[in-house]
């Protein structure tokens, strides 16, 4: 049993905003729920799952009354929210990190994930999916994915972490979310030559883990799940659209 921290902080300050009035991306509508409730109510399905934090508004928390969540206030940005979730969590000996913006995660798939995330001495667990698989699963979705040697991959929106590890290296990741569109500062962090491979698409999965970890000074695993349902997140009006008619089938 694990416990899981549910990041739903994100100001609805995007694309999102075209479609929906809410303050919060967690707050819009999905068929008569908010986006993140869906997440939520997952999670609280899965048997691995013992409790579960969730910092965004408080508004979301008046959708819940179980006792298995704690509900804290949004930070000021995702690193921030992030720090609060595992400041809170930091007993725990390993956190399952979902994003709020995934209504399509199902509990077979969070423990899909759980069983590939075995080894005790991993700090980080980060799944990619194949773009195949992807669009078996959701004909028609539209996702970034990124070719790597073994294939084109599309993140997931969810990882296993050791709170502690992890929380002494969120100002170093905080230099690579800063730094992701501005590819030129950004080779000087990873290096020119590790960059150039990976534009060229002729990084390996293991090579990328690798650096990375050597960066945030932390022992990560890169994981290759088939489950679509964490990959396809929300963040614009199509992707909307999409889950709202994934969910009325």
């Amino acid at each position: 049993m694990i416990p899981a921290l549910v990041l739903a902080g994100a100001p609805n300050a995007g694309r999102l905003k075209e479609v929906s009035p809410a303050a919060f991306e967690a707050l819009i509508d999905l068929n008569g729920r908010p986006l993140a409730a869906h997440v939520i109510e997952a999670l609280l399905a899965t048997p691995a799952v013992e409790r579960i934090v969730v910092v965004g508004p408080e508004a979301l928390g008046n959708a819940f009354t179980s006792d298995r969540i704690l509900f804290l206030p949004p930070r000021e940005g995702l690193l921030e929210n992030l720090a609060a979730g595992l400041d809170a969590l930091s007993a725990a000996p390993r956190v399952l990190v979902v994003t709020s913006d995934i209504p399509l995660l199902t509990p077979e798939a969070v423990l899909d994930f759980l069983e590939l995330c075995k080894d005790s001495q991993v700090d980080v667990f980060y799944p990619v999916i194949p773009r195949e698989e992807v669009e078996k699963t959701f004909p028609g979705v539209k996702r970034t994915y990124v070719r790597f040697r073994e294939g084109c991959f599309t993140g997931g929106n969810i990882g296993l972490v050791d709170p502690k590890a992890l929380g002494k290296c969120l100002d170093r990741a905080g230099d690579f979310v800063r730094l992701r569109k501005k590819p030129f500062r950004l080779a000087l962090v990873v290096g020119p030559c590790f960059l150039c491979r990976f534009l060229l698409g002729r990084l390996s999965l293991r090579q990328a883990e690798k650096r990375v970890c050597h960066l945030l000074g932390l022992r990560g695993r890169v994981v290759v799940s088939s489950s679509s349902e964490i990959g396809v997140d929300v963040d614009k009006p199509s992707d909307l659209e999409l889950v709202k008619a994934v969910l009325k089938n």
